[in-house]
């Protein structure tokens, strides 16, 4: 059985991540408004993604005998002003997840809950990938701005993220 401070603790970290799938929906209706296709699929994958990271949590929290309460997504903004600028928000809001995580591996050290430890170990790692990859795409994004072929070519490149 898990603690009902670890519990409250996974449950706001599923709403979190429901949260930050909203996020990248928003940006990647907000890259279709501009045409800029490429970069939308770029985001519905990583709203994907964050939807599959809500999914684990939810599940754990089951398998430990806890009570999953579902709370109310926070409405995300509808323009980012530039792609730039939708990407620096991407890596901010990584690195906020990032420190939500560790919080809650830091309560599991305090409570010797060797379990939840475990698991949140792969999301340790999964965030180093996460911020990895939000920096990557803001950089080669701030040597892109202002250079429209350049812009161009990088939406295609991010639209094939996912393809085999």
């Amino acid at each position: 059985m898990i603690s009902e401070t670890l519990q409250n603790a996974i449950n706001e970290q599923i709403k979190a991540e429901l949260d930050s799938s909203y996020l990248y929906l928003a940006m990647a209706a907000w890259c279709e408004s501009v045409n800029f296709k490429g970069f939308a699929k770029w985001f519905e994958k990583q709203a994907e993604e964050e939807n599959a990271h809500a999914k684990r949590f939810y599940e754990y929290l089951v398998d430990r005998g806890g009570r999953v309460i579902l709370k109310g997504l926070d409405t995300p903004p509808a323009d980012f002003g530039s792609v730039e600028k939708a990407f620096q928000q991407t890596l901010d809001h990584e690195r906020h997840v990032t420190a939500r995580i560790n919080k809650i591996y830091d309560m599991a050290r305090n409570e010797k809950d060797f379990a939840t430890q475990e698991m949140l170990n792969w999301f340790v790692k999964e965030q180093v990938e996460e911020e990895a990859t939000a920096e990557e795409m803001l950089a080669q994004t701030r040597m892109a701005e202002g250079r429209p072929g350049n812009l161009l070519y990088l939406d295609r490149h991010a639209g094939k993220r996912g393809d085999a």
